[in-house]
């Protein structure tokens, strides 16, 4: 209830209003440094990330992880960079050579685009460089948050385009699987910006920061954070949801055809990925660039100049280490197991709390109290409720009542088509013939009674012989 409370409390700011008229006045050399600096950004948080997750991951199965490369490893991820570069390039022989050349560098190319509307800073406290006043923040747009989904969803034609051009069957499969877990898992991240875009009454990024100086939507909104954070782990096909590449049953996944540079590609992408989730997360839903709460109590100094960079860079580390701690901790779901909970637990839970979202904002704004939210939202979920139990009542009946007048299966043999096949749902194995005790084999040898009847004679002689 504490969450419903906090839906339906009287904004303590007003919303910010979208003024991007600080973008699209810089000079073009201004724009291009800033350009370089989310390219660097990205590249940089990437190298630091592989070797993080190594040792992370080293460090909880009590290894010691990299640490031949550079001070305690540092530079491993990028001697491994330089070594994909300098690797034999092959292309297989039934390969579609046009698009299994694009294929990396489409999945790749989008990966970066996102990070062009994340504010690093306050759009309204601008910075200096090279004696510019500008924006920390390359640019934005009204539909910034559009824009990050549309380049997302262009990226995963890398992999099925990868899968399919590979000209072999389990890099298929692997690039099929990531269509259907992208399609699936979209649509709950959908839902869990669509209650941002309600509470923030925005789609830039700049605006939804500003719209959190009051509350972080961590907090007004959280099982819009934790479907997203779910959904951002099945988008980037990192563990527990790596179906798209599972060694155990697609032996490398989409991208077993590859080598060198262009597989260097599609491991790149996969970390770029990563930060831009995070990003995105960190903009939504953890205030963005401003400073946790205990130091923007006592520092008013915490939110200006340069410091909101670095209040966002810890956040996005922070979720990568949650990353790391999933890959290192959870197991591999089944790709049954994947679907159902895309398709039976995020987008109807995800539907549901926008519709309550949606529903506690229109009763605000209408100028309703309080208790009157309340008694209406939980009015409307106990109907729900009983509802559902007068429906799951008549189901059981129904179910009861077919399966009384079913008829029997057939039963099963399972050497019908001449080997062994196991059974269908439904079906059970014959019983198995139960083995023979000492005292029985020693009697069936001396030539005594014969207890057991499967397969034997009552003579004291199997049927196969002595």
């Amino acid at each position: 209830m504490t969450a419903l409370a906090q839906l339906a409390a009287p904004p303590r700011t007003v919303l910010a209003v979208e003024d991007l008229s600080m973008f699209g006045g810089d000079p073009w050399w201004l724009v291009v440094v800033k350009a370089v600096f989310c390219f660097a950004f990205l590249m940089v948080t990437v190298l630091f990330s592989i070797v993080w997750e190594r040792k992370v991951v080293a460090w909880m199965q009590l290894r010691i992880g990299p640490n031949r490369h550079g001070p305690w490893g540092m530079l491993q991820s990028l001697a491994d960079g330089v070594k994909l570069m300098f690797k034999e390039d092959i292309i297989v022989k039934r390969a579609d050579k046009v698009v299994y050349v694009l294929a990396p560098i489409v999945a790749a190319i989008p990966a970066f685009m996102a990070i062009a509307v994340i504010p690093f800073g306050p759009a309204g406290n601008e910075v200096s460089i090279f004696g510019q006043r500008t924006a920390m923040q390359l640019t934005d747009l009204p539909i910034a948050m559009l824009y990050i989904l549309a380049v997302a969803s262009v990226g995963i034609y890398g992999i099925v385009l990868a899968g399919w051009s590979s000209g072999s069957t389990y890099p298929l499969l692997g690039g099929l699987r990531s269509c259907a877990q992208m399609i699936s898992y979209e649509i709950a991240m959908g839902a869990a910006f669509a209650s941002v875009f309600l509470y923030s009454g925005s789609m830039s990024t700049s605006a939804i920061v500003e719209a959190q100086a009051d509350r972080w939507y961590v907090v007004l909104l959280p099982v819009s954070f934790v479907i997203y954070v779910i959904t951002m782990v099945g988008e980037t096909n990192r563990n527990p949801f790596d179906m798209p590449e599972s060694e155990g049953d697609l032996v490398g996944g989409f991208n077993t055809e590859y080598s060198s540079i262009k597989f260097a590609m599609f491991m790149l992408a996969e970390y770029v990925n990563m930060v831009t989730v995070s990003s995105v997360a960190v903009t939504l839903f953890l205030g963005g660039w401003r400073a946790p709460w205990p130091v923007s109590t006592f520092w008013e100094g915490a939110n200006h100049g340069w410091w909101p960079m670095l209040w966002f860079v810890l956040k996005v580390q922070l979720l990568l280490f949650f990353f790391i701690w999933l890959r290192g901790t959870l197991p591999r779901v089944r790709y049954d197991q994947l679907m159902k909970l895309g398709w039976k637990v995020l987008i109807p839970v995800s539907l549901v709390w926008l519709m309550l979202v949606a529903t506690v904002r229109a009763l605000r704004n209408e100028n309703y109290d309080f208790q009157q939210i309340v008694l209406y939202v939980v009015s409307a979920v106990i109907l729900l409720l009983l509802l559902s139990f007068v429906a799951d009542v008549f189901r059981d009946k129904r179910d009861k009542a077919a399966a009384e007048n079913a008829p029997e299966p057939p039963a099963f043999d399972p050497m019908a088509g001449g080997f062994p096949v196991p059974p269908l749902p439904g079906q059970t194995l014959p019983p198995v013939p139960r083995r023979r005790s000492h005292r029985e084999r020693e009697l069936i040898v001396s030539g005594g009674v014969n207890t057991v009847s499967d397969g034997t004679e009552s003579d004291g002689k199997e049927a196969g012989g002595v």
